[in-house]
């Protein structure tokens, strides 16, 4: 059945085809909810019960609820990811192809599956720099339109094409624009127009192919949802939607979406980046905090990485750990790795399984084959800046890195369920090795919580 989770999912998702998208709609559903805008080069003025966020490039987003009891607070913290894999056009992108065709000069970002991109209606999305006055502004472009296509080189061409291709993104991945010849500035042109500006107004732009394809619900029961860029946005979604219904009266609430996650994260805006640090360190200064309150908030605090995991292939079922393997629909994913690439741990674990309880949700285990390689994600990156206990956690999919990705229809709920669950929950260590998660509930009723 078509949930109304997986719905509001697939309609964010389609309205986002660049990170500077996601971080714009993530924008307005927080400014919907009474979230105060704040900017990295301005004085913040934070108080106890308020409700703030703050942007870096356009395409990271933090934002944070600060408790009304936060004498002895801690922080709780979701991440995910803005970015997915795609292609960047480069500067001077028109191509010219025997006096008949227009292609565009296109590079891989990220480790996207490049067959895939064939053959689908695309389009350009991004960031165009304007330049008003003596201003440089910012805008938005979605060219909303089927603009171009990266055609298949035909069997009869490429024999051996069901049985070995190796595709060079200089060569076969470039999308044709046109069917003649354009003038060196018609695509600066038709960016001029979709902003209503003159052409000699744009001074930067960071645009990306995007696949057009409608979202879709399917399979026998409608138990099944594809759509672009699922990795990460479901989880991008559905974390700020537990991060929105969710409240602590003893903690800081944080809700983290970085950008460019896809190729290793080491950017400003990166979960490598000073981005969330600075934005702690400097709500503390604001709260009136001490650098030692600071430390012993960090030492209590709790994040949840959210990044969507491998469900098992029904036709590689050999690709997948013999013990932990998941499937979709079948509850959130906690990821394990022996060599650090996901940062859970027996606590980070313990901890996570005790709220997927209280929130009623299932939960399955992930670990790669100990023979084959396994991808990372953002959350042992953002330790190297901010260490607190985290649990990498992710939503089960097929087809990850594909321009159409696979997912259950019902997992995006159980993580806004257990998300909600989080926010609501207060989780501190009382002595070493003795961890507890109280809720307002239990405060009120009993006055004390779940003890681990």
């Amino acid at each position: 059945m078509y949930n109304e989770a997986a719905q509001e999912l697939l309609s964010f998702i389609k309205s986002s085809p660049t990170p500077f998208h996601a971080v714009w709609n993530i924008s307005g559903m927080l400014e919907k909810e009474g979230f105060e805008r704040l900017k990295e080069g301005s004085v913040w003025d934070i108080r106890p019960g308020g409700k703030y966020y703050v942007t870096r490039n356009g395409s990271s987003i933090l934002a944070f609820k600060t408790g009304t009891q936060i004498e002895n607070y801690s922080f709780h913290i979701t991440a995910s990811h803005s970015d997915s894999p795609t292609f960047k056009l480069k500067e001077n992108a028109q191509i010219d192809v025997k006096g008949k065709y227009t292609v565009l000069n296109t590079e891989g970002y990220g480790g996207m599956i490049c067959s895939t991109w064939f053959d689908r209606p695309l389009s350009l999305a991004g960031r165009v720099i304007v330049k008003e006055g003596s201003s440089l502004v910012s805008r938005l472009l979605n060219i909303d339109r089927d603009l171009l296509m990266i055609p298949s080189l035909a069997i009869h061409m490429n024999r051996e094409v069901n049985e070995k291709q190796s595709l060079n993104k200089q060569k076969d991945m470039l999308p044709v624009y046109s069917g003649k010849t354009m003038d060196a500035d018609a695509l600066k042109n038709l960016v001029a127009n979709e902003l209503r500006v003159e052409a000699e107004q744009i001074y930067g732009t960071d645009l990306f192919l995007y696949n057009r394809a409608e979202p879709s619900v399917w399979g026998a029961d409608g138990e099944f949802i594809s759509s672009p860029r699922l990795d990460d946005l479901e989880c991008a979604y559905a974390s700020l939607e537990g991060f929105l219904r969710g409240e602590n009266r003893e903690s800081v609430s944080v809700y983290a979406c970085f950008d460019n996650e896809e190729v290793g994260s080491h950017t400003k805006q990166g979960a490598a980046s000073t981005f969330l640090s600075d934005a702690l360190t400097r709500m503390n200064a604001a709260l009136g905090k001490s650098p030692e309150d600071l430390s012993r908030a960090l030492a209590s605090s709790f994040m949840l990485s959210c990044d969507n995991a491998h469900a098992v292939h029904p036709n590689y079922p050999e690709k997948t750990d013999v013990c932990n393997c998941v499937y979709m629909n079948e509850g959130i994913v906690v990821k394990s790795h022996a060599g650090q690439k996901y940062t859970s741990d027996a606590v980070s674990i313990a901890l996570f399984k005790m709220i997927c309880e209280k929130a009623g949700v299932p939960v399955q285990f992930f670990a790669n084959r100990s023979d084959m390689n396994g991808g990372s994600t953002l959350g042992n990156i953002a330790m190297s800046q901010v260490s607190v206990n985290t649990v990498d956690i992710g939503l089960a999919q097929l087809a990850m890195h594909s321009s159409y990705e696979t997912a259950g229809i019902r997992d995006a709920d159980y993580l806004i369920r257990a998300v909600e669950t989080f926010y609501n929950s207060h989780i501190c260590e009382t002595e070493p090795g003795v961890y507890e998660i109280r809720d307002d509930s239990i405060r009120k009723k009993e006055g004390r919580g779940h003890v681990l």
